[in-house]
């Protein structure tokens, strides 16, 4: 290859990656529009709502969806749209600090096992894949159902089995990257192993990473509702989704409402996470290391 044919072909290459950083920050800046139109959507529900999501009114029990009540009243006259706002803050809201802490840690674990030698990284990955043994969902049940029912003990059964797939990717890629050049050059310079972690590794993993959390927290919306629907989640009064699936089961031919509004809540929401996972991973290129 020429230097003339080389010019080009970096040229074509910085091309490309300016267009994608232009695509990515412009993708990145929509997402947060939307997430801002939508928090102030769903502060000004809080706000005007006349209902209370917890105040039974046994005048108007299992009323249809009308103009009073969009989606119309459950069982004990409580509105349904209201109660789908404040659910919304168990269902999506604690899903998404769940796997923040989930990332963390599984992030660190999988850190250290790939970059402190190996008998850390086979003491770490044993422990994780013995967690792996057992299906996120099934152990999150056991572990919740051990310790007892409540929103507490769900959460620390979710996390409890939510951090392993990050460990498992943060492990792989660090152990890829720790060869590059760019690594080894730091080390050769003499930079501390917390450094390189920082400024090396933890950046070039990061956007792979993101991709995972964006597909956990749409998983665990769905842990979350299905918790609560089996009744070791979170506890009534609590509007929760997949609480209201519950309560809507022994009404499902009288009042479908009770049961469709909720549903396409959680499909509406898990959709929506995961089609912006899969739109970051495009734009990231699986977060290749640079």
């Amino acid at each position: 290859m020429t230097v003339a044919e080389s010019s080009v072909l970096a040229e074509q290459v910085d091309l490309k990656q300016r267009l994608q950083n232009r695509s990515l920050k412009r993708f990145i800046t929509g997402v947060c529009a939307v997430l801002v139109v939508l928090g102030a959507l769903v502060c000004a529900g809080f706000f005007l709502t006349p209902y209370a999501p917890n105040t039974p009114d046994f005048l108007n029990r299992l009323s249809p969806p009308s103009v009073a009540h969009w989606f119309g009243t459950d069982q004990l006259g409580r509105d349904v749209a209201t109660r789908l706002l404040y659910g919304g803050l168990w269902s999506v809201g604690l899903a998404l600090l769940i796997t923040v802490f989930g990332a963390i840690a599984g992030t660190i674990i999988g850190l250290a096992a790939g970059h402190f030698g190996r008998v850390a990284d086979a003491t770490l990955m044993r422990v994780t894949d013995s967690f792996f043994a057992f299906p996120e969902l099934i152990a999150a049940i056991t572990i919740a159902g051990v310790l007892g029912p409540s929103t507490a003990n769900m959460v620390l059964a979710l996390i409890l089995v939510g951090w392993m797939r990050f460990a498992r990717l943060a492990r792989g890629l660090s152990v890829d990257i720790a060869h590059r050049d760019f690594v080894t050059q730091a080390k050769l310079n003499g930079l501390p192993s917390r450094l390189i972690l920082w400024r090396h590794i933890l950046p070039n993993i990061g956007p792979s990473l993101l991709v995972l959390w964006t597909n956990s927290w749409s998983r665990t919306i769905l842990s979350i509702s299905g918790l609560s629907f089996l009744g070791f989640g979170v506890q009534p009064p609590n509007a929760e989704w997949g609480a209201m699936l519950l309560d809507g089961k022994a009404y499902m031919q009288t009042a479908p409402h009770l049961m469709i509004f909720p549903g396409l809540a959680i499909l509406v929401s898990v959709l929506a996470i995961n089609l912006t996972g899969d739109r970051l991973r495009d734009l990231l290129g699986s977060g290749s290391a640079t």
